[in-house]
């Protein structure tokens, strides 16, 4: 567990924004996950959802260490129409799963990444997660973006975010 302090340099700003604006690599939404399981506190006192910081305010924040995925590499050809050495665009076929879940714990384009890319995947947002950038239904086929380093990831995150990155559909 890594533990960070920070000082708000800012009066009336969401708590969740301050701290995705202040330290790299931390999402917002991972932001309110961290404040909602009490790793987050303002002038030593745990904080709700909604706080707003004060103008010098002493945010602690503890970030666990990342999580491996349980998830196995598996040998599942893929329709690769783009790769460097910070991205992979895959064509997702129809009826492939993007990530492992309840009744799809193999077979899926997260353990096809695996294999293809070994160990070079993002791992952001308190979890090893492999890649992912944003999704697509199994039903659905169609590209799909996989970020083989955090900086990609969290550069193509923001893209999304701020719609300079689009999807279509």
């Amino acid at each position: 567990m890594t533990q960070v302090l920070l000082t708000a340099d800012r009066e009336g700003e969401r708590l969740d924004q301050f701290l995705a604006r202040s330290m790299e690599g931390l999402t917002r939404s991972a932001a309110q996950r961290l404040i909602e399981e009490g790793a987050v506190t303002r002038n030593g006192t745990p904080v709700k959802k909604n706080a707003r910081t004060g103008a010098g305010d002493v945010v602690a924040l503890s970030i666990p260490d990342p999580e491996p995925v349980d998830v196995l590499p598996q040998d599942i050809p893929l329709d690769v129409v783009y790769e460097d050495a910070d991205v992979i665009v895959v064509n997702k076929p129809v009826g492939m799963v993007v990530h492992p879940a309840p009744g799809h714990p193999d077979g899926t384009l997260v353990n096809a990444l695996l294999y293809h890319c070994k160990n070079s995947l993002s791992g952001i947002n308190g979890e090893l997660r492999p890649g992912i950038v944003h999704r697509i239904d199994r039903d659905t086929s169609g590209l799909i973006i996989a970020a083989k380093n955090d900086e990609a990831h969290l550069a193509l995150a923001a893209q999304l975010e701020d719609h300079s990155l689009a999807r279509v559909y």
